[in-house]
């Protein structure tokens, strides 16, 4: 639980445009995954912008997910990370997906054996040192307290345990920047007129974008996860100009 004294380390500031203040935020996040849940795989599958099962692999191998490891992936949200961390686990029943989406949770399509909890990544129902690795795939930008969360993540791996967090992020370019923008929130709500069915889905994208857009500097995530105890901590991306997926991946130590 979080201290109240303790200021709140948001991944972003309040986007009044579509909630009224920080105490809002988790509410608005949740109901807007709950009624958009049943269209998010197509949309995805058709805009998820190169980052398909084959990335999601090679992004938990990199950051050191092995065959037997019991893995938790927060933010599970329909199972596209838990899908392949059990592929490489090898053991369905070594994965559990955490969110705290109903909606999500309902049309998670997850290998037999997944076990799927309702949670939030400030609070994760599992005991200390109970998994040897914990994956997110960009649902960063959608918690409430970036140090709350990763002292939980801290809590709930073993010593030596692995983390691998996905997210999208700006390139540092200006013209990088306002393609991306017009791709996130021009084409790809537009598409999902065409393609989504639920009517809370064009929105989704459009705060989807608005969250990348606002997000804190990678650096600070950096910080955050130094100073929440893990080490070797880092962010991979790949080196080409307009790459927009990175890897923070970081080391629960013996």
């Amino acid at each position: 639980m979080s201290d109240s004294s303790v200021p709140i380390q948001a991944p972003h500031q309040p986007l009044t445009e579509y909630y009224a203040d920080e105490s809002k935020r988790s509410s608005f996040v949740r109901a807007m995954f709950d009624s958009t849940a049943a269209d998010y795989d197509r949309m995805e599958a058709v805009l998820g912008l190169g980052s398909g099962q084959w990335y999601r692999g090679q992004a938990l191998e990199r950051a050191g997910l092995r065959s037997g490891m019991r893995v938790v992936d927060v933010g599970v949200g329909t199972g596209l990370v838990a899908r392949e961390a059990a592929r490489i686990a090898g053991d369905a029943t070594l994965v559990v997906g955490v969110d705290p989406s109903e909606g999500m949770l309902a049309h998670a399509k997850v290998p037999s054996g997944v076990q799927l909890v309702q949670g939030t990544a400030e609070r994760i129902p599992f005991p200390d040192a109970h998994f040897d690795f914990l994956s997110m795939g960009y649902a960063l930008r959608h918690i409430s307290d970036l140090s709350v969360a990763f002292r939980e993540f801290h809590r709930v791996l073993k010593p030596g345990a692995r983390l691998c967090l996905l997210e999208i992020t700006c390139p540092e370019t200006r013209w990088g920047r306002s393609l991306l923008k017009f791709y996130m929130k021009g084409l790809v709500p537009l598409a999902s007129w065409v393609v989504g069915r639920q009517p809370n889905t064009r929105k989704l994208w459009r705060y989807y974008w608005d969250t990348i857009e606002a997000c804190v500097p990678p650096a600070q995530i950096v910080e955050a996860l130094q100073a929440a105890g893990f080490t070797e901590v880092r962010r991979h991306i790949d080196a080409k100009p307009m790459s927009i997926l990175a890897e923070y991946q970081a080391t629960k130590p013996l």
